[in-house]
């Protein structure tokens, strides 16, 4: 983002004689007409005065979300940045893929990248294969990554543009009085590795609120609940001959067994492999469908060594409210992963910088405050119209495919179709809803109806669920 000052113009010496010999009355008529642009911003703000200190923002969250925005807010000048993250080493458990777009439209370094997944296994719960992806180019990818290493990196770059980094959890948010008031934020400095936090306040004028499921700031705002997955992920040392199956390939497996409601997945890594699962229905059997991924995965990790264990509440859908005031809230805390394929970093990534973008402009160089409607009318409307179409074509795929085991053979079936296989990999790699072909299209929901028959006369029932008191459980 460019900076705000300009050079002031120098006027030559023949110039500053015209202008000392003429009348105070003339003299505004020879101001040139090309000012700083600093002084331009200034005159118009309201009641702030040039010298008053900057706008600060609070951006609470240091993953891709928190990181994204406060790159973007480090690079305005006349704004003061400070990144709130209480675990400067924090593993999220997370499959860690990343779309080949990302790559290129974060600038993100080749070397964050584990493994080019080019190949994947569907596994149906009969336990029928079907390996998807002979329609991607060669160039094309799907990236594999660790959360701590991409997160690290997206936050020194935030820090290095100029953001201040705070190693502290935010306990509290406390929203202003006034149109123009501030915010408290009071948390706890871990800084230097200390075991109990130093508690501290800081007062901002904006808050990004980048902090997860359990949003310290989306509670503050009021910005509504939403239902939840519990996703759980062992990382699994395994040989180098078994790692040699996974060089470039990932799977997913369907089932009432591993997930009454998703999918179980694993995914290669640097060194070993991530294999995990979640559900929304019925959270507390997470571990018993965990202990199923690993048993349907057999031989491929047999004799493994587990080297990590993560579990996080992931949401299910976007909150009721995602601006109040002069807070946002984007990534997880906003709600924005995908269902069926349970993506969220690049959607964290791609709204934290949204609404930091939208949020600067409207700052016009520091000189002005945004207000809740300016925020909604650019961050919100511009993302939903983007990326609203592609969470409405994965909540209608996860109500159809994912519901009993008949859908999920149905699912694994219709995999097998090249046309599936195409506008899946570049709907996912590219992040725009494909399918143009209306023939095509037209087919495959005929293919789609007569995988479902064939599916639910051949597959086994699913096991009954009982939980009605945590499923309703929400955060």
């Amino acid at each position: 983002i460019p900076s705000a000052d300009c050079a002031p113009l120098i006027f030559t010496t023949k110039m500053k004689s015209v202008v000392a010999a003429l009348a105070l009355s003339t003299a505004s008529a020879l101001i040139p007409t090309r000012r700083p642009v600093k002084a331009t911003t200034r005159q118009f703000a309201s009641p702030r005065d040039v010298m008053e200190a900057k706008y600060k923002v609070a951006v609470i969250g240091g993953g891709p979300s928190g990181s994204c925005a406060a790159e973007i807010f480090a690079q305005e000048p006349n704004i003061d940045t400070y990144m709130f993250e209480r675990k400067m080493d924090n593993c999220k458990p997370c499959g860690g893929a990343i779309p080949l777009c990302m790559v290129d439209e974060f600038q993100l370094p080749i070397n964050l990248i584990d493994r080019k997944v080019r190949k994947m296994k569907m596994i149906s719960p009969s336990g029928r294969e079907i390996d998807i992806g002979q329609t991607m180019k060669a160039e094309e990818y799907i990236g594999m990554c660790r959360r701590e290493v991409l997160d690290g990196y997206l936050r020194d770059r935030a820090v290095e543009y100029g953001a201040v980094p705070i190693n502290g959890l935010v306990q509290e948010v406390t929203l202003p009085t006034s149109s123009d008031g501030k915010y408290t934020i009071k948390y706890a400095n871990y800084a230097g590795d200390q075991k109990v936090g130093t508690p501290e306040t800081l007062e901002v004028d904006v808050v990004i609120g980048a902090d997860g499921a359990n949003s310290r700031v989306a509670k503050a705002i009021d910005a509504g609940e939403y239902n939840f997955a519990i996703a759980f992920q062992e990382r699994i040392k395994i040989s180098e001959k078994q790692m040699e199956f996974y060089e470039e390939l990932a799977e997913m497996y369907v089932g009432d067994d591993v997930s009454p409601d998703f999918y179980g997945w694993v995914f290669p890594k640097y060194d070993h492999v991530g294999v995990g699962t979640g559900t929304v229905i019925n959270r507390p059997g997470i571990k018993d469908y965990q202990k199923a991924i690993r048993e349907r995965a057999g031989p491929k990790i047999e004799g493994g060594k587990i080297i990590k264990v993560e579990a996080h509440p992931i949401p299910e859908h976007m909150r009721p409210r995602r601006v109040v005031g002069r807070a946002a809230l984007v990534g997880d805390a906003a709600g924005y992963v995908t269902k069926c394929s349970g993506e969220g970093i690049y959607f964290a990534a791609k709204s934290g910088r949204m609404a930091a973008e939208a949020i600067v402009k409207l700052m016009q160089g520091g000189s002005r405050l945004p207000t809740e409607a300016e925020i909604k009318d650019t961050y919100i409307r511009d993302y939903d119209r983007a990326y609203g179409p592609t969470y409405t074509v994965l909540d209608i795929l996860q109500k159809v495919f994912y519901s009993s085991n008949g859908a999920r053979e149905a699912f694994v079936e219709l995999c097998e179709s090249e046309y599936v296989q195409q506008v899946t990999f570049d709907s996912y790699l590219y992040k725009k809803v494909q399918g143009n072909n209306p023939l095509k299209d037209l087919q495959l929901l005929g293919e789609t109806v007569s995988s479902l028959i064939r599916g639910n006369a051949m597959a086994k029932p699913d096991a009954p669920i009982n939980n009605p008191v945590e499923s309703q459980k929400r955060i």
